[in-house]
């Protein structure tokens, strides 16, 4: 139905799947930079308080005829933001800041890990759900079908008069049947044979499969996968706070020394 330009549950799910499996990566690579800018610093042999990097901030905005960057509201802003940041998480030199960067580290690592078996479940169960589907609402076609085949086999198995007629007619209307449905015969054919490997000695021709036992784990999963987005969320956050905090230093210590701002290849990657 996807490869016709129909769009899919399964297709949607995949598509989300792929989707945080890509931010996951950006963010990995993120905080893989912001790292490696943290090591860089911390050689440093007096490197400034994060503290007096805000305070440097907010006081270039009354040196008389400084146009710094920082003097417009939206950067006062930024630099209240990014102060209320380090406040918050009690960080108040660069030790802390690598403490914290640890932790986000560590943090994506463990949603990442948490992700994935979570993701390969709910794939497992997509198909489980989907065949489970089809093997419930095509049976009756099938069954059908293996009737009028039947009805077919038991005039032929008769005989009498007019028997081969009469059994012509039969299997007539039974392949008519069969390619009138075939689409859903197909599908039950191929749920059969899904439910048959998965659920193995399990599995009972005369029971619907155990659809709502599924769906029910799946709610879950769906809901540990919404909590475990909501913090990769709230972690992509606290990295964009981290890297403004490092353009601040950058440029603190630019202005400072009366050097040319460093250009490493990783701070204009994003």
């Amino acid at each position: 139905m996807e490869k016709r330009g129909i769009r899919t549950e399964r297709g949607d799910i995949n598509r989300e799947i792929e989707v945080s499996n890509q931010k996951l990566r950006q963010l990995k690579a993120r905080l893989v930079k912001l790292q490696t800018w943290l090591d860089e610093e911390t050689k440093n042999t007096e490197p400034p308080t994060l503290a007096d990097i805000i305070t440097n901030i907010l006081e270039r905005r009354e040196q008389n005829g400084e146009r710094s960057r920082y003097g417009t509201i939206n950067n006062l802003k930024a630099a209240a933001n990014i102060l209320n940041f380090l406040t918050s998480n009690k960080i108040y030199d660069m030790a802390g800041l690598s403490e914290k960067l640890d932790a986000m580290t560590d943090k994506q690592y463990k949603i990442r890990e948490e992700l994935k078996p979570i993701d390969r479940r709910l794939k497992t169960l997509d198909e489980h759900i989907k065949h489970g589907g089809n093997y419930k609402a095509y049976r009756p076609k099938k069954a059908q079908y293996e009737k009028l085949y039947a009805q077919y086999e038991a005039v032929k198995k008769a005989g009498g008069f007019g028997a081969e007629r009469r059994a012509q007619k039969a299997l007539d209307a039974a392949n008519e049947y069969r390619e009138t449905h075939r689409m859903e015969i197909t599908l039950y054919e191929a749920a059969e044979r899904y439910l048959k490997d998965v659920l193995q000695k399990h599995f009972d021709p005369k029971k619907n499969p155990p659809i709502s036992k599924w769906t029910v784990e799946r709610g879950k999963l769906t809901a540990d996968k919404k909590r475990l987005d909501a913090e990769y969320s709230k972690l992509w956050h606290e990295t964009a706070n981290l890297e403004k905090i490092k353009r601040s230093v950058d440029d603190i210590l630019r202005e400072e020394t009366g050097t040319p701002q460093r250009t490493r290849k990783h701070e204009h990657e994003h």
